[in-house]
């Protein structure tokens, strides 16, 4: 065979081979392009310091009686925690609207929710991150953790990088009965490190259990999912942005209002 056909059908192998490779690569493009974008990769794309979908708690539930932990030094850190500007409370528009149909129907029932905490900045939660780690900071012991060593808070779940709440539409909460204008009992305290903080926990009084279930049975009505480590923490099922975690401060300034 003469040197120039040797050529001609090396070249339209190559050829081929190259037609072959672009096809492929241009058919995956093209599906991923027409594929509808999920919601989780639309709430990746926001910026984090986007608070327009964020409304004030108490002005969205005007029922709703506010004690934020986190704006005081009453806490387990036991200073006033990074990002908590304002004793208010911030939450998605999503989950304000869910939380009031729980307070309008917990009224019937004569009682009030008592929030501890709803959005909480991620600047916040680099606070608690720093906190654990001074394993020498152990002032507030006595009133959140006393059965337990502050080294084990990060091995037990108690202490994390990440926390739901700065998605938007986690709360923490209680109830308030409006017959003797006094926090329901629910048998522990909020931010109690420990096995007595699960709802499902049975060393307390059939009262207090109860009390328990009239929150979580309300919450659930409504769109919200609990956690089977604390009896006070509830996150819409279908938050809007499970992706994102946001980092503007707790402030009417941050919604503009």
């Amino acid at each position: 065979m003469k040197k120039t056909n040797l050529i001609i059908i090396f070249c339209m192998i190559m050829l081929l081979a190259f037609t072959g490779l672009t096809g492929c690569g241009s058919q995956t493009a093209d599906a991923a392009d027409s594929e509808e974008p999920s919601a989780a990769a639309d709430s990746e794309m926001l910026p984090e310091e986007d608070a327009s979908d964020f409304v004030v708690l108490s002005e969205a539930v005007p029922d709703v009686i506010l004690e934020i932990r986190y704006y005081s030094t009453y806490n387990f850190v036991g200073d006033r925690i990074d990002g908590y500007e304002e004793p208010i409370a911030l939450m998605t528009k999503e989950g304000a609207q869910a939380l009031k149909e729980v307070s309008d129907d917990l009224i019937q029932k004569g009682y009030r929710l008592k929030i501890y905490d709803a959005y909480r900045p991620q600047m916040a939660v680099a606070h608690f991150v720093r906190w654990a780690e001074a394993l020498d900071d152990t002032r507030m012991k006595e009133y959140f953790y006393p059965d337990l060593d502050k080294s084990v808070l990060f091995d037990q779940g108690y202490i994390a990088e990440k926390s739901g709440h700065s998605r938007g539409s986690t709360v923490d909460l209680t109830l308030f009965d409006m017959r003797t204008e006094k926090e329901v009992d629910m048998g522990g305290t909020f931010d109690w490190f420990g096995i007595e903080s699960h709802p499902d926990y049975k060393g307390i009084t059939e009262e207090q259990y109860q009390n328990r279930m009239i929150l979580r049975e309300a919450m659930l009505a409504h769109g919200f999912k609990p956690i089977d480590t604390e009896w006070w923490h509830f996150t819409l099922a279908d938050e809007p942005y499970p992706d994102t975690y946001f980092t503007f401060p707790v402030s009417r300034d941050s919604v503009g209002q």
